[in-house]
């Protein structure tokens, strides 16, 4: 990613040291597009429903624990060697980037995004939250994530990457059992326990220290549109106009194609 570039970034200021930055910006990219594709394809694209379970079951919490278990879906077999074999991944060291990233975002840095004495509230950022947490949580007996600080600063650093996707494992299990049976109950335990609430301090710390990148939390993209050259009514070449600035490139969508 351009951010993990740039002299103030992301993942400069909040890695904890300086392997973690020389992973991120070596295996930062592949590994965030292999999650995704991971995620959408086969993490949605599983996980049945036991007979006579409702799609209904879970209602306002089946958003965030359907995305949380296509996250944790593919975080887990991030790290199969499968991967590597299939030449997906280039190596076993790889995926500990998306690790890496995945959840120091979710348990800290996507909050960025999110106003000082709010709470979260969007399906895909409490779907973060609640496998960040959770696995925090579960692991403190082994340590396998921990919080550290450095110069009056918060960092969140994995110990143990084999006992990390162990505890995705027995998570991505209770995700997928929660969905199959339509444990309503259990779903909404998981939410409120772990994917709402944001820790005050932690937050106007992560605040004030993003302030000083001068970043932006959101990026847009400025698409092309692709004109056809026609003569005597044949198509013979095409050019390439870019709108003026993303505003009128979304009031120009909105116009052409709100009707879809």
């Amino acid at each position: 990613m351009a951010s993990q570039e740039a002299p103030k970034s992301m993942t400069t200021e909040f890695s904890w040291d300086q392997a973690e930055i020389d992973l991120l910006k070596k295996y930062g990219t592949l590994t965030n597009n292999i999650h995704t594709d991971l995620h959408e394809c086969l993490g949605h694209g599983s996980g049945q429903l036991k007979e006579g379970t409702s799609p209904n079951a879970l209602k306002e919490f089946s958003s965030p624990l359907e995305e949380a278990r296509a996250d944790i879906f593919a975080l887990y077999y991030m790290a199969d060697p499968k991967l590597v074999d299939l030449g997906i991944l280039p190596n076993s060291e790889a995926y500990k980037a998306s690790y890496i990233s995945y959840i120091r975002n979710g348990i800290f840095t996507q909050f960025v995004r999110i106003d000082l004495g709010k709470n979260v509230t969007q399906a895909h950022m409490q779907a973060r939250k609640l496998i960040s947490e959770w696995c925090y949580d579960n692991g403190r007996k082994d340590n396998v994530i921990e919080k550290k600080e450095k110069d009056g600063k918060t960092y969140f650093v994995i110990n143990d990457y084999t006992k990390l996707r162990r505890l995705f494992g027995e998570l991505l299990k209770e995700l997928q059992r929660v969905k199959s049976q339509g444990d309503y109950n259990a779903g909404k335990d998981l939410i409120e326990t772990y994917a709402v609430d944001i820790d005050q301090d932690l937050h106007k710390e992560l605040k004030e220290r993003y302030a000083s990148l001068d970043l932006k939390p959101y990026g847009g993209f400025i698409n092309p549109d692709i004109i056809p050259v026609t003569e005597n009514g044949r198509i013979t070449d095409y050019k390439v106009e870019y709108p003026s600035d993303f505003l009128q490139q979304m009031l120009d969508y909105g116009k052409k194609y709100s009707f879809l």
